[in-house]
């Protein structure tokens, strides 16, 4: 009898994990325990890295420890930077350019790649580094593509307000800085996806970090799994621009076949949590703004989706009107997806490697056998 196969791995159990968990039918996610509605109200980004990290909350003393040292590694080499500018004006796509400088980090990193990944603090080391440094690519590109100078990154600012002022080159309101941090935290880590599992596959084989999380970014960049929010967003200001009722803009779209971005997902069968509290602040950035106008357009679609395809909303509906309210391009959604993940790519080849085996996994095979070879020259 043949073996059963599970195209996509759809399901397969690869490796025992403490870092997340979802409850898909209760619309529930944990990290380490925790569930992610109380982290995204009570931690900062910095908390809940440190709790992916290393199994636990940090006290006051850990925490400012954490904070510092990413603070403090900010900076990115001149030469990384260069090739950042080089990148945006040759108008290279924001994550391509991205994978590209993550691969140049180690030439620069104070651990030489040739030290195994095996060793627990210095993969945590390398994944401090990695994820303090990430933001300040990600905004001197964007500034870069505009024809602006990067902002040299502050050591006084958070993790997440010291990326909107890099991007911008002002510091955030109390607010905006808020929610990002928020949204970095709903990110960070959501079980064995695909650029988690490429992350892990990678480390499987004992290679450095920095390959670990080029190979996550690069799997990231596929719009199956990153570019969703960006999907979103481009839909809404299309029916925006139209200035079309959203929910006859979603009939049209369904009629034609063509896909509703921002609903369903292959592990949720309700709405995801992320989704509620990030709904939440797109509603409170509108009225800040004295204009709902995005969130009222999203609501009027997940009410119609629900009703007439029995689809909830995922984690990038309702990202999308969020980042776009805070003035965040909109083709740098993924690669903001990329800053805050790592932190749960770095925990999951940590723990991945505790235990390692080589992943390889095998196909079957269902092309031709028994051909006769003919020479070049007879053919």
């Amino acid at each position: 009898m043949a073996e059963e196969l599970k195209k996509g791995l759809d399901g397969v159990l690869v490796a025992e994990s403490t870092l997340s968990d979802i409850d898909g039918d209760e619309g529930r996610l944990i990290y380490r325990g925790y569930d992610i509605e109380d982290l995204a109200r009570g931690a900062s980004y910095e908390e809940v890295l440190y709790l992916l990290w290393h199994g636990r909350l940090p006290d006051r003393g850990e925490l400012d420890a954490l904070v510092e040292s990413m603070a403090a590694e900010r900076t990115v080499d001149p030469e990384v930077m260069r090739t950042v500018r080089a990148l945006a004006e040759a108008d290279m796509n924001p994550m391509a350019a991205l994978r590209t400088a993550v691969s140049m980090l180690p030439a620069y990193d104070p651990a030489p790649d040739d030290i195994e990944s095996t060793d627990r603090e210095v993969t945590f080391a390398k994944g401090r580094r990695v994820t303090a440094k990430m933001p300040t690519v990600v905004a001197a590109f964007t500034r870069a593509r505009d024809g602006n100078d990067p902002v040299e990154p502050r050591e006084d600012l958070g993790h997440a307000a010291n990326f909107l002022y890099m991007l911008n080159g002002e510091e955030p309101d109390a607010v905006a800085a808020d929610v990002f941090d928020q949204a970095l935290v709903l990110h960070a880590d959501h079980g064995l996806n695909a650029s988690t599992f490429s992350a892990i596959v990678t480390a499987s084989t004992l290679s450095d970090v920095h390959s670990a999380v080029t190979s996550a970014v690069g799997t990231l960049k596929g719009p199956l799994h990153g570019g969703a929010n960006q999907d979103v967003m481009e839909m809404l200001k299309e029916i925006d621009d139209a200035e079309e009722d959203p929910i006859e803009w979603v009939e049209t779209a369904l009629e034609e076949g063509r896909r509703v971005a921002g609903f369903g997902h292959r592990v949720y069968n309700v709405k995801d949590p992320r989704a509620k509290i990030l709904g939440e602040r797109s509603r409170e950035l509108g009225e800040a703004a004295g204009s709902v106008t995005w969130y009222e357009m999203s609501t009027a679609i997940e009410e119609y989706m629900a009703a007439e395809k029995g689809l909830p909303p995922n984690v990038d509906f309702y990202s999308a009107s969020t980042y776009y309210q805070m003035d965040i391009p909109v083709d740098i959604y993924t690669p903001i997806f990329a800053m805050s993940r790592v932190g749960g790519w770095v925990a999951h080849m940590s723990e991945y490697i505790e235990d390692n085996r080589l992943i390889r996994p095998r196909a079957r095979y269902v092309g031709p056998r028994d051909l006769d070879f003919v020479p070049v020259d007879e053919r």
